[in-house]
Order: C-alpha cells, then structure tokens, then sequence
C-alpha cells in the first residue's frame, strides 16, 4: 500500500479561509474512493478554532520535544478519524492557541515549528509515509528540512515530495535570519536557486526548490506562472523546474454541493428539473427586496472585495450594467473602498441592486441557486471554486479566461450548441461589459438558455478526474533511497 501524508495549514471542517480547507478536506477522500491501496492521511495544526466537538474526539498520541532553531518547543500529537481519513494534530498552545489561523508577527517561527513537528513525529506515530505531499508556504519547509536536517533518520531518504501551489502571491517570506534562528538551515539553501529571495527567506521557494515533484491547481495556471506578469518573481525559478512541474485542476465536492438535497436552497432542483430553480430566484429576489420578476435576468457575484477578484472592474461599470434590464447581487467583504460603493449604489437603485456586505456560505449557496448569471472578472485566478459551484448549480458563469477559469469556462456557440458561460480575455471593464452583454442577449432565447443551463449542470467538476491525475504522479514514484 502506498502511503500519502498531506501537510497543510488548514482542512475542513477543522479549519479553513480560503479554498485550501476545501481541497484538503476532499482530495483525500477522492484519492483513496479512486485506488483503495492508496491510504492518504492529513497533519495540521491543532488550532484554537477548532470546533470542541471534534477536540474532544480526539486521541492523544504522544509528545515530544522539537528542535526550532537553537531552542526545543512542546509538540503534542493527536489523531482523529473523520470520514474515513486520518488525521494528525500538532499541538502547541504558544503557538497555534490564538483566535484564527494566520497574520500574526511571528507566523515565519509558528510554521517553522510545523514544518520541524511535522517530521519529527514520524516515527512516533508508527507510520512513515512514501510521500509527503505539502500545500502552499505554511508547509513548504519541510522540503528543504526533508533533505538537509531529518535525511539521516531511518526510512526518511526513502520519502518522496511534493509541493503544491494553491497561490503564488502568498509566499511566506521572512528575514534570512529564520534561515539558521528557526529553521537551523545552514547557508548552504540560501541560493537563488535554494530559499533566498532578494536576500530574504522565502518558504515556498524552497518548496519550490527541494520538492521532487510540484503541482499547481490548473493547467493554465501551471504555464501562466512561468512569464513574470503572472509568476511573481519566482517565473525564474519556476521555469528552471518546469519539467517537474504539473498543473491538475481542483475539484469540488459534490456530496457537498449538491443541488438535488442542499438544505440551504429554497428549493431543490436537478438538470433535469431546471425548472425547479426559478423557485429558488422568485425566494431570492424577495429576500434580497427585489422585483420577484422570473424574466428579469439576476446576476449575482460572491467574492472578496478586493482588486484580484476583479472588483475593480465591476465598480468602474457597475451602472452601465444596471442601465440594463437586470438585477444584481453582490455578496462579500474587503476594501472599505468597494464595500462603501456597492452599499451607495444599492441605495441608489434599490429595485436593481442587493448589496450583502458580509459572508455568509449558506446565502452563497442561495446565491448560486438563485441567479441567472455568476461574474467572476478575476486578475488572477489559480483554480478558482466559486465558477465551479455556479457551474454546478447552474448560474451561468461570465469570467475572464485566466487561469483555472479559462480551464473550466467553455465560451457558448449558440451555432455549434457547445460551451458553458461566457468570457473575456483582456483585463478591461467594457470588454467584460460586452460579455455580460453576449450573455444578457442569450438569455432572451429562452429555449437555448434553457439548454445552456442543463449543459452547465451537466459539467463535471468533481474530483474524479483529478484524484486520477495525482494518483498518476505518486505511482511514479519508487521506493528506493535517494541520492544524498
């Protein structure tokens, strides 16, 4: 049996911000529902966040003492089964007893401590993986501790890497001062092509660096990331490893997201049953105080409100659109900036316009279900989840062809009857106009949209094919000792 630790920040249900819980809490499951002689286990830290439910079904294992530096910590291990995986908790109240996950001033020496636990307690554990598979900067120096500091320990030589991206611009970059302070590195891994960074440490680079093997969470964002506009000052480095380098789309979970049993839709539906969410945009329009009209298409967006969701955009012509006849739904929170906006031009046009500033995953989903159309203008996007759950629901996506986006979104023909949204290309606020035009000019047609609706739905996006993918790259891996 091959044998697969997942290392990551965060999981659902125990812990997430952002579509990394999604993936770690799924891709799991998926690996091991595809090949049973795959066993996928998850260490994380043992956040204060945690629901005390699942805190107190979990199993003390043991404690040890870490090296961090020239300095030893507490490091607690305890285990939990969930689903059908397992789960490993590295405990230490200094460092992760502390409300939410990130964004403190000593992040660099709480995910230098994890990376060190996460080796450490191997052997304690009883079971020492064939790869250890880690998931952005949090986790990404266990590469170069991997090889410079544990590969002397019995079995470790034998383990092979990954490192998987889920964002670039998140990096983990901290004074070359951690280098020997918390990692105990020596200077050896502060190279260009090792873990300096514009004389900095950089944790995903050494990742980057050190793992045998590195992915990234779509095929488009795996080549985007080699050119500079993309690849945030690390294109070099990515490109140097580009031969080693994977995109594989992310999934989501469709026991989850499911539209035929989702208790927090106001009416459950299926492709075949289409009919079925008009209910469900009737409900919407209502609660949201808006004209309950089935024939005025219902755009709706859930996203950070930030300038990489491409709200920039969306600002710049948010009143041109509502000279159309449309209605928009905005749900989320960000710049105060944006917030501010949205919130005065509802109030402007209060038949048109619902402006949700805050985040809520349970009107998200009423949100999907709801709308005619989802806009998703983004900058960059490395997989992007929120066109995936549209797509899934059937809120036609309108986005631009970047990243996991353009992977996902096929552009509609109406001639060849091919396609499952609409897109733009270039990052302008009227070319994204035009294609909620294209779209708004679609709709019209109420048998073709019908029909573009069913074609939505009908997308598979689940996990299947990407556990395929990843079982593919650990198969090529072989049990035999690296070379020092």
């Amino acid at each position: 049996m091959k044998k697969v630790l997942f290392v990551a920040s965060e999981a659902v249900p125990f812990a997430k911000s952002g579509g990394l819980g999604d993936v770690i809490g799924s891709l799991p499951k998926a690996i091991m529902n595809q090949d049973k002689k795959v066993d996928v286990r998850v260490i994380m830290p043992k956040y204060e966040d945690i629901d005390p439910k699942f805190v107190e079904e979990m199993e003390y294992i043991t404690h040890i003492s870490v090296w961090v530096g020239w300095r030893q910590a507490h490091c607690g291990v305890f285990k939990l089964e969930y689903e059908g995986i397992t789960y490993y908790f590295i405990d230490n109240e200094y460092y992760f007893r502390r409300r939410g996950f990130y964004g403190y001033y000593d992040d660099g020496e709480r995910f230098a401590f994890f990376c060190h636990g996460v080796l450490s307690v191997l052997p304690h554990i009883e079971w020492i993986p064939d790869i250890i598979h880690c998931h952005d900067w949090q986790s990404a120096a266990v590469m170069p501790l991997l090889k410079y500091s544990y590969n002397e320990l019995e079995g470790y030589d034998k383990i092979g890497t990954i490192q998987t991206i889920h964002n670039l611009g998140y990096q983990g970059i901290f004074p070359k001062s951690v280098l020997s302070d918390l990692l105990g590195l020596d200077f050896r891994v502060f190279t260009h092509t090792g873990m300096e960074f514009h004389d900095d440490v950089n944790f995903l680079k050494g990742g980057i660096a050190y793992a045998d093997k590195i992915t990234t969470v779509s095929k488009s964002y795996a080549e985007e990331i080699k050119n500079s506009y993309f690849g945030e000052r690390l294109d070099g480095l990515l490109n140097y490893r580009s031969d080693d380098l994977y995109g594989i789309l992310n999934g989501i979970d469709y026991e989850v997201y499911d539209p035929t049993s989702d208790e927090e839709l106001f009416v459950n539906y299926s492709w075949r049953a289409t009919a079925k969410r008009l209910n469900n945009k009737a409900k919407l329009q209502e609660t949201l105080g808006l004209k309950v009209d089935k024939n005025i298409p219902l755009i709706g967006m859930v996203s950070r409100l930030v300038n990489s969701k491409g709200i920039d955009l969306v600002a710049h012509v948010l009143e041109e659109i509502l000279q159309r006849d449309v209605q928009f739904v905005i749900l989320g929170a960000g710049e105060y900036e944006y917030e501010n906006l949205f919130k005065t031009i509802a109030e402007k046009y209060p038949d048109k316009m619902a402006a949700n500033i805050s985040f809520s995953d349970s009107f998200a989903r009423k949100v999907y279900a709801g709308s005619d159309m989802f806009l998703m203008p983004s900058r960059f996007e490395p997989c992007g989840i929120g066109q995936l759950i549209a797509l899934r629901y059937g809120s036609i996506p309108i986005v631009r062809a970047v990243g996991g986006l353009k992977d996902t979104v096929i552009p509609f023909n109406k001639k060849k009857e091919v396609g499952n949204g609409f897109t733009f290309v270039n990052y302008n606020a009227h070319e994204m106009l035009d294609a909620i035009d294209k779209a708004l000019e679609v709709y019209k047609d109420n048998k073709t949209w019908a029909k573009l609706v069913r074609t939505a739905m009908k997308s598979d996006y689940s996990w299947t094919n990407s556990a395929t993918e990843y079982l593919k790259i650990y198969n090529e891996f072989k049990k035999t000792a690296k070379k020092k």
